[in-house]
C-alpha cells in the first residue's frame, strides 16, 4: 500500500513575526503508524525539498514517542528533506492521502490548487483523505462532483476554536477552523481540549488535534485495510 503526505511549505505565522510550519508530531506519530505496518509513505509539499517545522512543536513539552523517535531518525530527516513538490504528484499512484497539521496548512495548502484538486481526484477514487488539527482545512475550498463543498453534510472535527484561543492565535489566523467547517455545512463534533478526538465518514478521516494524530492514522490504516 502507499500513501502520500502531503506537507505545508509556509514558515510565516501572518506578520507576528514568528515561525511556523508543520507540527512534528503529527507528522511523526502517523508516519511511523503507517510505515511500520509496512505502508510505503510518500512526502509531497507545495515548494519541495524540506518543509518548515513548527518550532513551537520542537520544545520540550511537545515531545512524544514519536518525535524522540523522529529526533534519532537520520533516514526519516533526510527523506523529510527531500519531499517531492505537490505539483507533480497524482492521485492514481497512491492509496490514500494523510495531511498532517500545524498553523502553516491555513495559510498554504488550504488555497493551494494542486492539494485542492489532489483531494478532489482521491474523492473521485473512492479513496482514504485525512487529516488532523488544522489540516482538515485543505478542505475549505475542495468540491464535490455536484459543486458542494466535499464537507457538507459529512462528519468532521479539526481544532477547536477554544484551543486556538488556548494559543492566543485567535486574531492571527487568517479563519478559525471549527467556524469555517461549521460554515461549509460539516457536522462538527470535538471533545475537551487537547484529548483525543477522531472522526470517521466515509472515506474522510479527520483529527481534533495533535493528541488525534496517532489514532487518525491508525483509523486510515484500519480504512485501507478493509
Amino acid at each position: 500500500m502507499k500513501v502520500l503526505f502531503v506537507l505545508t511549505s509556509h514558515d510565516e505565522l501572518g506578520d507576528t513575526g514568528h515561525k511556523t510550519g508543520f507540527w512534528i508530531e503529527e507528522f511523526a506519530a502517523p508516519y511511523y503508524v503507517l510505515s511500520d505496518s509496512g505502508v510505503d509513505v510518500t512526502l509531497a509539499s507545495p515548494a519541495g525539498e524540506k518543509p518548515p517545522i513548527d518550532p513551537n512543536s520542537e520544545a520540550p513539552g511537545a515531545q512524544t514517542e514519536a518525535t524522540n523517535r523522529y529526533n534519532d531518525d537520520k533516514e526519516l530527516q533526510e527523506k523529510l528533506s527531500q519531499t517531492v513538490k505537490l505539483s507533480q504528484v497524482k492521485a492514481d499512484d497512491y492509496d490514500a492521502v494523510f495531511y498532517p497539521g500545524g498553523h502553516g496548512p491555513l495559510w498554504d495548502l488550504t488555497n493551494n490548487e494542486d492539494s485542492i484538486r489532489l483531494i478532489e481526484d482521491f474523492a473521485k477514487q473512492k479513496k482514504p483523505i485525512a487529516a488532523v488539527c488544522h489540516a482538515p482545512a485543505v478542505l475549505a475550498k475542495v468540491k464535490r462532483g455536484d459543486g458542494e463543498p466535499l464537507v457538507k453534510g459529512k462528519n468532521v472535527t479539526g481544532f477547536t476554536n477554544s484551543e486556538e484561543e488556548a494559543v492566543k492565535l485567535t486574531e492571527v489566523v487568517p479563519f478559525l477552523l471549527e467556524d469555517k467547517l461549521k460554515e461549509l455545512g460539516g457536522h462538527y463534533s470535538k471533545v475537551e481540549d487537547w484529548q483525543p478526538h477522531i472522526v470517521r465518514d466515509g472515506i474522510l478521516i479527520t483529527g481534533q488535534n495533535p493528541a488525534s494524530s496517532e489514532g487518525a492514522a491508525e483509523e486510515l490504516l484500519r480504512l485501507m485495510n478493509r
